[in-house]
């Protein structure tokens, strides 16, 4: 049974999505087996995605059960109209000692790229944030961590 358990954690299962509802789950699925970090690139806290109750609650889980938890959000199309009313803005506030914002300049943007890292290994990405189209991988270090650096570099040159 051990050895199960090692496979487990060596590969990781990879899916295309398809719609929204598909991609909503994956992400809230990688969050829900998050155990340190998120690094979440959008371009304007996608109601459709990050408003949703199920996103909400497995985040505020994830938060809110260690204390050395760390989500940041860096947010592509600032200029996009941000509801006052957004509940994910709204717990940033509270607990922003835990989740971040930053906006990103116009000409440092990725061209329509949006995706969500856990813990420097498990990601889902979209190549197009207009559509509910991607991939999640659950274990894909290498690919978690050569876009989780392109984060970590754009976060540098962001607000």
């Amino acid at each position: 049974m051990a050895h199960a358990k090692e496979v487990t954690k060596t590969q990781g299962a990879r899916e295309v999505l398809t719609g929204v509802p598909e991609l909503r789950g994956a992400i809230v699925d990688i969050v829900a087996h998050a155990r340190r970090s998120l690094a979440i690139l959008t371009p304007d806290l996608e109601p459709d995605i990050y408003e949703h109750v199920e996103y909400l609650d497995v985040l505020k889980r994830f938060v809110l059960a260690r204390t050395y938890a760390r989500v940041r959000v860096l947010i592509t199309q600032p200029e996009r109209t941000i509801r006052q009313s957004n509940q994910f803005a709204q717990m940033g506030q509270r607990l922003s000692t835990y989740i971040q914002f930053r906006n990103l300049a116009s000409d440092r943007r990725p061209a329509k790229e949006a995706w969500c890292i856990a813990d420097n290994d498990a990601i889902v990405y979209r190549a197009d944030h207009t559509t509910g189209d991607g991939v999640v991988d659950t274990h894909a270090p290498e690919i978690a961590k050569r876009y989780l650096a392109m984060f970590e570099d754009l976060w540098q040159i962001s607000r």
